[in-house]
């Protein structure tokens, strides 16, 4: 045997767990139950790819034992099982369970009630054991390994790890109960009842049957099936199966209870709150499958974590297949949690197969259609449901208008957007494009960090005068779709910060181009001049028709990356090139009119350089970033502050 100490943060956990108030203890019973299922689950999958497994799969159960002599309660399951390191792994280290994540729940609330429910979507499931025992026995043997192992601990800080033998495959819970207190309400688990009705609540729809031995009434009866005379009535102890069985994907939804929909929801999905929307659907013909599928209320903590699971469940016959089926759900869709269930595939199916299998690309495009047809009814008929469903996960819709071409359409119809419309309210693409102003041919929008810092952006000055709407995009995935979406029912999609700019009616556009024309003349040499000064950052310096209250501001090429796309490369280890971009000065700004006065009398004046170096910092200022020199630049402003006061 040997002993070994919790790491600092699993004895944090187990304080917390041992001595915080739930609401519900109840549920540690279905994490045992769900540990059990998922361990049958692997065994089922490992043995069709090892035959040394086949004679494994034959009785797949779990079995629930219970005891009030001894007040233990135990789970038992024939599954895959644990090997000492898996053991040491996932239970005494609880490794891989963001249990960070959950003690910063916990800590938070630790002085409220707390909805146990919680515990499942870390994985810390056994833990809550230690809510109604005070101590935890588990025994496992891992399939196709001779030695078992046995864990214990009273969750005192320490467990203790030992060689056992074991005669078959699988792993033993074995629950030392706590006494029933009337102050904390615990319930007395070794009660049939009581273990009966959470099982049906719980875990009714597990795919495998949970036994317990139950006390039944028996009598001798004759062959007409009447009590014997004289025959007394004698207590035995039978098999029941406590669980229907019945998937609940198969059964009419006129028969399920929204109850039951969202239990098995927190199942699959190891979420505590009830889903904002459930989807089903069905398709009969050459191929046949269903699906019952969820949006989730709240985003996962792990929802940008690429190596978490997808969350969908695929069934061939309502036999499990594998828990993670990527393949089913694009990555954009990749909240969405559920079941799919095939009449048709094979089973003695590989991953790699699996992916070329064509009728995997058929349930796949179903599952996106519906998906998206379930967004678009929710956005049109519950808008206050989908600001809610925008709120946790439009961040990750967005994904899809640079990765499914086909479907690019359809979810730019859900997106919905900031704008400088409205400063409280967010709206759809289709919305803008009916409030379009006469002769405006192109859907404006402007990148940035945030709201306010594009608002304040000197790039809006002239869309603002004429009372042209601007989309406000301020999210990291907004910078790469707008790379690969240029139009939307063949409206373009124009950045008001790249390129050159031509807004107003046909007649301003023309009026405009003659004074445009009249200023390069006018101020044609000292452009040359700033230009000069800064070809160290700059492409070039040009007059502006964005500017009317702003001095300068900086701008892309139509093509170029914005200072965003490659703050966010660079982030993500990327080798981005400096990009040279355009600075735009204002003609009719009185900065620049002196400056041409000065230039006009002394073309060699050294104030010319110092203003290249502050107009270019001042564009930079004004985007959010910093100037080359912060140092330089704020001792440029100093010196030209003090000779002003002369």
């Amino acid at each position: 045997m040997e002993k070994f100490e919790f790491k600092a943060e699993t004895k944090q956990l187990l304080d917390l767990m041992i001595h915080s108030i739930y609401s519900n203890k109840d549920i540690f019973i279905r994490e045992l139950v769900s540990n059990s299922s998922d361990a049958l689950d692997k065994l089922r999958f490992e043995s069709l790819t090892n035959k040394d497994l086949h004679a494994l799969v034959d009785d797949l159960h779990i079995r629930i034992d219970i005891e009030k002599s001894s007040r233990t309660f135990s789970v038992l399951d024939n599954g895959i099982g644990m090997s000492r390191e898996e053991v040491i792994e996932y239970i005494g280290t609880i490794a891989k369970s963001g249990t960070k994540e959950f003690l910063k729940i916990l800590q938070k609330n630790k002085d409220k009630e707390i909805s146990p429910e919680l515990i499942g979507q870390f994985g810390v499931g056994i833990y809550s054991c230690f809510m109604v025992a005070d101590k935890i026995t588990l025994i496992t043997r891992r399939a196709g390994e001779e030695s078992a192992t046995k864990w214990e601990s009273t969750g005192d800080g320490s467990y203790t790890i030992e060689e056992v033998k074991k005669d078959t495959v699988g792993t033993d819970v074995t629950l030392h109960l706590k006494e029933a207190d009337s102050d904390d309400e615990l319930k007395d688990y070794t009660a049939e009842w009581t273990v009966k009705e959470i099982v049906k609540k719980y875990s009714d729809y597990v795919s495998y049957p949970i036994r317990m031995q139950v006390e039944k009434k028996e009598i001798e009866r004759d062959e007409k099936g009447k009590p014997k005379e004289g025959s007394e009535e004698k207590t035995v102890l039978e098999d029941e199966t406590l669980n229907s069985m019945k998937a609940i994907w198969i059964r009419p939804s006129s028969e399920v209870s929204d109850e039951e929909y969202n239990e098995f929801y927190k199942h699959i999905s190891h979420d505590w709150t009830d889903p904002l929307e459930r989807i089903f659907f069905k398709a009969e013909g050459a191929y046949e499958f269903r699906g019952l599928m969820y949006i989730p209320s709240r985003a996962p903590f792990d929802l940008f974590d690429r190596d978490s699971n997808q969350g969908i469940h695929l069934y061939i016959k309502r036999i499990f297949i594998m828990n993670d089926c990527k393949e089913l759900i694009p990555e954009y869709l990749r909240f969405i949690r559920g079941v799919v269930d095939s009449e048709d595939l094979s089973l003695n199916i590989s991953r790699e197969i699996l992916q070329q299998n064509r009728q995997i690309k058929m349930i796949r495009n179903k599952v996106v259609s519906k998906v998206l047809e379930t967004l678009k009814e929710m956005k049109n008929k519950e808008n206050e449901t989908y600001l809610s469903f925008w709120k946790e996960f439009g961040r990750v819709l967005k994904e899809g208008l640079f990765q499914d071409r086909e479907n690019r359409e359809k979810i730019m119809d859900l997106v919905l957007f900031d704008s400088t419309n409205f400063p409280d309210k967010l709206t759809s693409i289709s919305e803008y494009i009916d409030r379009m102003k006469d002769g405006q041919d192109e859907i404006y929008y402007m990148t940035g960090r945030s709201r306010e810092s594009i608002e304040n952006s000197p790039h809006l000055e002239a869309f603002k005068e004429k009372g042209y709407e601007v989309l406000l995009l301020t999210e990291p995935v907004d910078e790469v779709w707008v790379q690969s979406v240029f139009e939307y029912k063949e409206k373009p999609f124009k950045s008001i910060g790249k390129g050159a700019i031509d807004i107003g009616t046909e007649e301003d556009k023309k009026k405009a181009k003659k004074e445009q024309k009249e200023k390069e003349k006018q101020y044609h040499s000292l452009l040359d001049v700033l230009k000069n000064k800064l070809n160290e950052y700059v492409k070039d310096v040009r007059l502006s028709n964005r500017l009317k209250t702003s001095p300068v501001c900086l701008v892309g090429e139509t093509s170029d990356m914005t200072p965003q796309l490659v703050e966010l490369m660079r982030s993500a280890g990327q080798e981005v090139p400096n990009v040279k971009r355009i600075l735009e000065v204002n003609p009719d700004h009185e900065i620049l009119v002196r400056l041409q006065k000065r230039f006009e009398e002394n073309k060699d004046d050294p104030i010319i350089a110092e203003y290249a170096q502050l107009l270019y910092g001042q564009a930079l200022l004004a985007e959010g970033s910093q100037p080359p020199d912060p140092g330089k630049f704020s001792l440029n402003i100093a010196d030209l502050m003090a000779r002003s006061l002369n």
